[in-house]
This record gives C-alpha cells, sequence and structure tokens, in this order.
C-alpha cells in the first residue's frame, strides 16, 4: 500500500519566484489529504498533478500564508462540478473564520463543506487502519500540529512452520493470521502465536505547520518514517525565530534526533534565504543523523514501511 508526500508550497510566508505558500499533499492508497493551503494551492495541485480527490483538509492555524489558497482550491472544486462532501479540521475557535474564507468569493459551493474544529490531543479522523492526530504547538496564535499515523499491521505468517504443525493449506492458515487457534484433524491445537510474528508497525508521516521547538512534536514525531518541521530561518536568525513563534533548521534537527525520526523535511524557508539552504543542510546535519532535505515546490517523496527490505 503506496504513502507518498507531494510538497506544493514550501516557502515562509512571503513566496518567491521558486516556492509557493504552504501546502502538503499526501497520498495514502486512495486516500487523499490536504495539509495546510496556501494562495495558489490549485493551481499547484494541477501544476504536479495531484488531482483534486481530496476528501479532508487539515489546516494548522488561520496565518494568511496557510489558507488563503482555501477560497480558490474550493472555487476550483465546484467549476469541476464536484458533489462530494469536504472536510476541513481546524484550531479551536477558528470554524468561523474558515466558513468565512469558504464562501469568499459570496456564493457557497455546490458540495458540502463541514468544518471541524481539532483540539490537540484528539483525532481529528479516523480512517481504515490510520487516524490523523492533532498535536501542540507552539506558534504566535491557536495552531496544532498533524500525525497520520497507520495502525500496527499483522505479523508475518510462519508458512513453513504451519505445515510441520500439520496445518492444511487453505482457511485455516487464514484464520491463524486473523488471529483465531485452529484445531486439526487428530484434535491438537495450533495457536496463532506458534505461526505469526509480533505485530509489525504502521508508518508515521508527522508535519508541524508554524512552531518553535516543544516536546509536544518529539512526542508526536517518536520513530516517525517522515516529520516535516518548521525550519524557517538558520541559526544566523535564531532570537528572530524565537521572536516569530518558529524553528530554525538546527532546532528541527534537535528534535528529529530526540524523536528518533527516520528523515527530516524542513519547510516554510523565509524568503530571506532565496536558492541557498545550505546553511539549512549542514545545520540540521550537524546534530541528526538521519536523511535531511530541503524538498523543492513539486518534490515527492514515497513513504515505505519500517520493515521494508
Amino acid at each position: 500500500m503506496s504513502m507518498r508526500v507531494t510538497f506544493l508550497g514550501t516557502s515562509g510566508a512571503v513566496p518567491t519566484t521558486h516556492r509557493n505558500p504552504t501546502a502538503i499533499y499526501c497520498q495514502r492508497e486512495g486516500d487523499g489529504f490536504l495539509f495546510d493551503c496556501g494562495e495558489g494551492t490549485q493551481r499547484q495541485m494541477m501544476r504536479f498533478r495531484t488531482g483534486f480527490s481530496i476528501d479532508h483538509i487539515f489546516v494548522t492555524h488561520t496565518h494568511g500564508d496557510h489558507v488563503l489558497g482555501i477560497p480558490g482550491l474550493v472555487q476550483t472544486m465546484d467549476f469541476n462540478e464536484r458533489d462530494a462532501a469536504l472536510a476541513i479540521h481546524c484550531p479551536p475557535g477558528e470554524k468561523r473564520l474558515v466558513e468565512r474564507l469558504v464562501s469568499a468569493t459570496g456564493t457557497r459551493p455546490s458540495f458540502p463543506v463541514r468544518v471541524n474544529e481539532v483540539t490537540a490531543g484528539e483525532v481529528a479522523l479516523r480512517g481504515d487502519e490510520y487516524e490523523v492526530r492533532a498535536f501542540d504547538v507552539e506558534h504566535r496564535t491557536t495552531a496544532v500540529g498533524y500525525a497520520l499515523v497507520e495502525d500496527d499491521r499483522k505479523g508475518r505468517f510462519d508458512r513453513d512452520r504451519a505445515e510441520e504443525l500439520g496445518v492444511p493449506v487453505g482457511p485455516k492458515f487464514s484464520a491463524l493470521h486473523e488471529g483465531r487457534s485452529v484445531e486439526l484433524d487428530d484434535g491438537t491445537v495450533v495457536d496463532p502465536e506458534q505461526v505469526v510474528g509480533d505485530p509489525r508497525p504502521g508508518r508515521r508521516f508527522v508535519y508541524t505547520g508554524d512552531t518553535e521547538p516543544v516536546d509536544s512534536t518529539v512526542e508526536a514525531a517518536t520513530r516517525a518514517d517522515l516529520l516535516v518541521h518548521d525550519a524557517t530561518f538558520a541559526e544566523d536568525r535564531r532570537d528572530r525565530a524565537s521572536q516569530t513563534g518558529h524553528s530554525t533548521a538546527k532546532q528541527a534537527g534537535e528534535v528529529a534526533a530526540r524523536a528518533g525520526a527516520k528523515r527530516l523535511a524542513l519547510t516554510h524557508i523565509s524568503s530571506r534565504y532565496a536558492g541557498d539552504v545550505s546553511a539549512h543542510l549542514d545545520e540540521a546535519r550537524s546534530v541528526f543523523a538521519g536523511e535531511v532535505f530541503v524538498p523543492e515546490d513539486g518534490d515527492t517523496v514515497e513513504i515505505p514501511y519500517p520493515d521494508a527490505a
């Protein structure tokens, strides 16, 4: 089952000619999710061929560079004769503002749009073998981050061991893999733990939105397969990062290291760094041993299972 993340917008508050305001598209098999929706996101979705098949938008906070794309995206969906419902999840107290964005052109879309406030610690969405959880972040306004966390998967079925125990090929194999004991023709009972390995972890994708480095991100991103963390500034603007509720690349690396994350994507890059993000990479790599990258708009990464070869 595939999971991939496409970076539609990677700039800080001020866009550049190469970086659009914040938006991240995540596709998990047939489910599509959008995390934040900066201005022009609908064009980025066309440009990078993600399509508009999303049923959920997760808003971290309502600063303009994270939400001003909502009116245009909703209108584009309407023009495309969408009829499926759309859910927009946002932090507490922001429902009315988001609803105003949905109807900013003075009309309501022809398809249902539901706005749902979600508090840190709550499950924003429970899907088929996964959930999207909100967690605390620290910015200059009410804000949350989101973690897409898959359920544990079944352990590996040891067919050879099952046959050694006399289990016939067929329905009893499935029963054991589903966790049910089976009785053989001679009365012997075979239990699942005899032929099924330990549960295997699912994948974890974590997106902070705008935030200072905080312990709650470390907790949410524990053993994350991909952590997308605010890295608006390099260390030369550490004081500015603190004043504005952002992080430096080094601080993002420290969070990733504490969390034991596998990969770290540095986003929300201030326009002051233009096309030179070498300092961001050097600083994060100085404290984090995992893979670090600064995505460009349009970059797509696959998230494999933790036990993938």
